[in-house]
């Protein structure tokens, strides 16, 4: 509706940690008050502020948890380049006013926003004021003693502890995206597995094999997850996750599939001989039954 109150959360949101989880909560909360809860962010692949190491969520998998885990009913995204040069006044008046019909506005302590980076949290209220929305600001949210970053995040990925990052993230560590065509060597030896390739820019984990859970077809199930290249094979391609689905059989060649890591089982080998990847992949499957 063109007349639709809104709440609107503020951020970048990449891994959509739980403090930016606290600041769309805000936003969420605010359906009982009958304003349309939207997140107002960036693109990852446009931000300037990703870190060396990449974004962790694509756009597509940051928009399904503000959707399905967060309570957004719309979200925002332009492409950062298109909000950069503006001034802090222009922005809450064309697009948290005038796009986004904003009564109420929510975001942590630190958000930036203006040419330059320029306006802060005080700024934000004064044009509040000025245009006719509240600003709250929510304050950080710590867990085992450290404060929830994105930083932190992309660090405990990248070392494969996905346990940890679970804890800052909210919920496991999620990748869904569409399933590629690959050489299909598991369904000649009796695992076929599914090809998830990560983009270029996007963090990846550790390279090395996870307990997994996998959801296809609505129901979850067991599976391993290998992040890597494939040595064994020399696949010599981007970074992927495959993924063997234990108990599963069913086409998904073009789906998107989801996939979260529960717990890293061992580094990225490369094997002599296929029987050797067969009995490997085997003594994966036990480890992760015995872990999940």
């Amino acid at each position: 509706m063109e007349d639709q109150k809104t709440a609107v959360a503020l951020g970048i949101f990449d891994g959509v940690h739980i403090g930016h989880r606290a600041v769309l909560r805000a936003a969420a909360d605010r359906r009982a008050d009958g304003l349309e809860p939207c997140a107002f962010t960036f693109p990852p692949e446009s931000t300037v502020n990703k870190g060396a190491e990449g974004y962790i969520y694509s756009q597509s998998e940051k928009s399904a948890i503000l959707a399905d885990e967060c309570g957004i009913r719309r979200v925002i995204s332009p492409d950062f380049t298109e909000v950069c040069g503006m001034d802090g006044d222009s922005f809450a008046r064309d697009i948290l006013c005038g796009e986004l019909n904003a009564t109420f506005v929510c975001c942590g302590n630190d958000f930036r926003f203006g040419r330059g980076a320029c306006c802060g949290i005080e700024e934000l209220r004064g044009y509040g004021k000025k245009y006719g929305f509240s600003v709250m600001a929510v304050e950080d949210v710590c867990c085992c003693g450290e404060r929830a970053s994105s930083t932190l995040i992309r660090r405990l990925i990248a070392d494969g502890d996905m346990e940890r990052a679970a804890l800052f993230l909210g919920a496991p560590y999620m990748i869904l995206k569409e399933v590629s065509r690959g050489a299909q060597l598991g369904r000649t030896i009796g695992f076929p597995t599914t090809n998830q390739l990560f983009p270029k820019g996007q963090l990846v984990p550790r390279f090395g094999v996870y307990a997994s859970e996998t959801t296809a077809g609505g129901r979850t199930y067991l599976s391993i997850t290998d992040v890597g290249v494939k040595p064994t094979v020399s696949y010599g391609g981007a970074p992927l996750a495959e993924t063997y689905i234990y108990g599963f059989s069913g086409d998904l060649y073009g789906s998107p599939l989801q996939v979260r890591l529960k717990c890293f089982i061992r580094p990225e080998m490369r094997f002599g001989s296929v029987d050797e990847l067969k009995r490997q992949i085997n003594a994966d499957i036990e480890s992760a039954i015995n872990i999940l």
